[in-house]
């Protein structure tokens, strides 16, 4: 009897487990849910020039970590595109990351980076762009590919709020916000 019960209890766990993580995936949004706003989110607009970049990281917690300015610098040719990022963290370590960068039709984009694990992908709907990849992260000497689920939503011409959210295995590591300024 004690092995059905146990047997019971486990299951029981997993279905609600499943459950869970079915109503938190129903409840995030997707690009289209912006399709009326405005401005319009233009990557290849918004990122070419020179940019500002200022954010904190925060644990799982919410507890925040790091923070950090970054000075960008976007350049794009037709539909190819290329972001330079150099970051200098409150704790003097700084690290650079290039872009590079593709346009497709119907709002869509894809782009590479030394770190990114396999290429990113994304959607641009009204004021809002959403970008997926995955981020080889090195923590305590040890390399994690870790998800991003990266939002930008497009305040005004010259500002943009970024908001990601970091996971592994599913489960919520941190999260990054930034603000980001064209500068000329």
């Amino acid at each position: 009897m004690n092995i059905m019960m146990a047997y019971g209890k486990s299951l029981y766990r997993f279905i609600l487990l499943c459950g869970v993580a079915i109503m938190l995936h129903g409840c995030s949004s997707v690009p289209a849910d912006y399709e009326a706003t405005t401005p319009e989110f233009d990557m290849a607009h918004f990122f070419d020039g020179k940019l500002k970049a200022y954010g904190i990281v925060q644990n799982r917690s919410g507890k925040v970590i790091r923070r950090f300015e970054a000075d960008l610098i976007g350049t794009w040719q037709a539909n190819e595109g290329r972001l330079e990022e150099d970051f200098v963290y409150d704790d003097k370590q700084t690290q650079r990351r290039v872009w590079l960068l593709n346009k497709h039709p119907n709002n869509r984009y894809s782009g590479t980076a030394g770190d990114v694990v396999g290429e990113a992908t994304g959607e641009s709907r009204g004021f809002a762009f959403n970008w997926h990849y995955t981020l080889a992260i090195e923590v305590d000497g040890k390399v994690w590919d870790v998800n991003l689920d990266d939002w930008m939503y497009q305040i005004n011409e010259s500002r943009i709020m970024n908001r990601t959210i970091m996971t592994k295995w599913g489960f919520k590591v941190g999260e990054i916000t930034l603000i980001i300024e064209k500068i000329d």
